[in-house]
């Protein structure tokens, strides 16, 4: 699998080339190992060790209902009280972030109203903080940790 602009960490990945799985710890189970899955498990993994998130306030393909239509979110996370306050969004690497992936988290989070939004697709990182009383938004110089949100 490419490189990511994260940092290195280990996986458990089995299977043949074009076939492999990977263990999701979240999930607890093996998943395919495709190029937007090998950015959501790095990414997960950066949430944990660097930025403090709890494995266990971590939701992973969250299904989410809004308009009628039926979504996956990629990463969920909850505060301690089990609120959901962000959504990540993982794209394959080679997928560009344009605004059509930020209006894919935008509509996401029109049912859930986190305050923090994440786009990532390996490579380059995008973080969010929304402010719904005044109805405005900024864009962060970094991943917030755990204990920030």
């Amino acid at each position: 699998m490419r490189q990511l602009k994260l940092p290195e960490y280990s996986f458990r990945i089995s299977g043949k080339e074009g076939e492999e799985m990977i263990f999701d710890p979240i999930r607890k189970k093996h998943v395919r190992l495709t190029p937007e899955e090998w950015v959501r498990q790095n990414f997960i993994q950066y949430l944990v060790n660097e930025g403090g998130y709890p494995p266990g306030l971590i939701g992973i393909e969250i299904k989410s209902k809004f308009n009628n239509l039926n979504r996956r979110v990629d990463i969920l996370v909850h505060n301690r009280a089990g609120q959901p306050v962000m959504i990540v969004e993982c794209k394959a690497p080679e997928i560009t972030l344009n605004d059509k992936v930020f209006d894919q988290i935008v509509c996401y989070n029109m049912g859930f109203r986190v305050p923090y939004l994440i786009v990532t697709n390996g490579i380059d990182h995008y973080a969010c903080r929304i402010d719904f009383e005044n109805n405005k938004y900024e864009f962060l110089l970094v991943i917030p940790l755990y204990e920030d949100l």
